[in-house]
């Protein structure tokens, strides 16, 4: 690799690699129905994404949060693999990326059963050399702590690091971190969402990180 390029490329995962709207919003409003008809639709359920769902699931309803939880980890367990699906050109832009030389992570807020069971569908699991999910951590993005952690495990410096993501968390942890970011124009939330977070980039294409350089995107 050219010396101005990063080594290592931390990727959020959900509504970044995988695509997991879809299943997402459909699990909130299967349990948010039952218990609070008539209260969320689509649009009020979007802003859910890219917190922990324990953190969304306490400002719902703090006395109903383990039940909730429990119910959306059931019916989302039960749909996902047929709900699911890598963005265009994930997979194939990962392994370039990694035959290019990068390290590459996940840090996400999700449980790493689901991380994993999400990477085996997509055919990526011997990919990534660290993963940062749910239980790794005290607190979750965008509080520095994981992309800090998965800086550890890749004995990478800030300096070398871009942190890739769909949501504020991503932008802002990134930031909290002292690293460069990219959003993602394809986040459910828009790009210019993101925009309003200053990353270092914005992402049009998965494969655009196969030209990116320190300061610009060739």
């Amino acid at each position: 690799m050219n010396e101005v390029t990063y080594k290592a490329l931390l990727f959020d995962f959900d509504g970044t690699l995988l695509d997991t709207n879809e299943l997402i919003i459909e699990s909130y409003l299967h349990i948010l129905g039952d218990k609070f008809p008539g209260k969320y639709d689509r649009d009020s359920v979007i802003p859910f994404l890219g917190p922990s769902l324990q953190e969304t699931c306490e400002a719902i309803d703090p006395t109903q949060t383990d039940s909730l939880i429990l119910s959306y980890r059931e019916w989302n367990l039960e749909h996902h693999d047929q709900m699911v699906a890598p963005f265009d050109g994930v997979v194939e832009t990962l392994h370039k990326l990694k035959n290019d030389g990068y390290k590459l992570a996940i840090v996400s807020t999700k449980r790493r059963e689901m991380i994993d069971r999400g990477l085996q569908l997509m055919g990526c699991q011997s990919l990534f050399d660290t993963i940062v999910g749910l239980e790794d951590v005290s607190r979750t993005k965008p509080d520095p702590e994981p992309i800090l952690l998965a800086l550890e495990h890749l004995n990478v410096s800030k300096e070398d690091a871009l942190m890739i993501g769909d949501n504020f968390h991503d932008i802002v942890g990134g930031q909290n971190a002292g690293v460069d970011t990219a959003g993602v124009a394809w986040s459910i939330k828009g790009e210019g969402f993101l925009s309003t977070y200053n990353p270092t980039y914005m992402l049009y294409h998965i494969n655009d990180l196969l030209s990116i350089k320190k300061g610009q995107l060739l």
